[in-house]
């Protein structure tokens, strides 16, 4: 038996995880929740799992969530209270599922508590990848991936030696804008606010689902692959899959390939994560090749989606410099989500403030956490 704590347990992938954790019951037990702002969601989910503790964001809706009746646990708010959940005594693995960067001082503080952790928010590693991976080798940690493309190239490499893969490949299924035929490049500054969110293979949250219509979403898992798998970013490619079956591929050096295949569904990677080293039955994801019929591949366009290059140049510079890709383009696309800046201004907002920085390199984690502060002024002012 696990015990488990979700960090971001009403978003999508929280949700998908207290499936996963519903689906095995005798080897997943939830000791802690955390939410940001739906507490009608979070009571709900306390009452069926009850846990010993949950969190909301707002001090004041946690003391109304704690009035609640027949809630059946502790309830704490804030970041604190994020910290406290990270780091509970009984807890064996937190699932980190924040979006942006409020998940980074939990990461490490349940990393410093000798817990693994399952990881879901890339932006821990794209904003403190050298800080965070540095901690966990020094406390024995696991950082299991959790994100689709990250947990097929770790079962690929299945403790393989990075010397021996000449290229990392993660797939993307090119978002709702991939056909350059009904959406060229002019026609980008059109595009609303419910097109960007019509995803045509996953189910996610507003703000992923907004980056992966940008390709941001895969720039940024460019450079957390970097991190995970300590490989040059320089070795870490993209792939257009549109069917989303193969999540992410390994090229080896004597020209072998090695990929995960399946149905898309979060609960497959997340319950990976949550029981490994174990491979554990479920009957959840099923795989139809025959109903699939083909599988298809594109190069990414660079020019359509300039993502790509910025978060490899962010990647290639280093220190601050892909905390300030992050913080700007979380700007950038609440910008756009508000109806302030087009969808295609969204990733020159990006690249602008990214020019205007001086990267600070082999940064402390004050100096990671300015340059983001630093970041999101310049994306607003821009």
């Amino acid at each position: 038996m696990k015990n488990v704590v979700i960090l971001g347990s009403t978003g999508s992938i929280g949700t998908s995880a207290l499936k996963v954790v519903e689906d095995l019951p005798d080897r997943l037990r939830v000791v802690g929740l955390a939410a940001g702002t739906n507490a009608s969601l979070l009571y709900e989910q306390a009452r069926r799992h009850r846990p010993r503790l949950v969190c909301l964001r707002d001090p004041a809706a946690a003391a109304r969530l704690a009035a609640a009746p027949d809630l059946p646990c502790k309830v704490c708010s804030g970041e604190e209270g994020l910290i406290r959940l990270a780091t509970l005594p009984e807890a064996d693995i937190v699932l980190l599922a924040i979006v942006g960067t409020a998940g980074l001082r939990p990461a490490l503080a349940a990393i410093r508590a000798g817990k693994d952790l399952a990881l879901a928010s890339k932006e821990v590693l794209v904003m403190a990848g050298s800080i965070v991976m540095r901690e966990a080798r020094a406390r024995g940690v696991r950082i299991l991936a959790v994100d689709s493309e990250h947990s097929a190239i770790f079962q690929c490499l299945d403790g393989r030696p990075i010397e021996s893969v000449r290229k990392l490949w993660l797939t993307a299924s090119g978002g709702p804008f991939r056909d350059p035929n009904q959406w060229p490049k002019h026609r980008f500054s059109e595009i609303r606010l419910q097109d960007a969110l019509r995803h045509p293979s996953w189910v996610m949250g507003r703000k992923i689902t907004i980056d992966s219509a940008t390709l941001f979403n895969k720039g940024l898992e460019m450079i957390e692959a970097r991190w995970l798998f300590d490989i040059p970013i320089e070795r870490v490619e993209v792939l257009i899959h549109p069917q989303s079956v193969i999540h992410s591929m390994v090229e080896f050096v004597d020209g072998s390939w090695l990929a995960q295949l399946s149905t898309p569904d979060m609960c497959l990677p997340i319950q990976y994560a949550l029981t490994y080293p174990e491979r554990v039955p479920n009957n959840r994801v099923q795989t139809d090749f025959v109903k699939l019929g083909s599988l298809t591949f594109e190069a990414p366009d660079r020019e359509r989606f300039p993502a790509l290059d910025l978060a490899r140049r962010a990647g290639q510079i280093g220190g601050t410099m892909p905390t300030v890709l992050n913080a700007a383009n979380e700007v950038a696309v609440a910008a756009f989500v508000e109806g302030r800046l087009s969808f295609a201004e969204i990733p020159e907002r990006v690249r602008r403030t990214m020019d205007a920085h001086q990267p600070v390199q082999d940064p402390t984690l004050d100096q990671i956490l300015e340059a983001d502060a630093w970041a999101r002024r310049v994306a607003l002012e821009i």
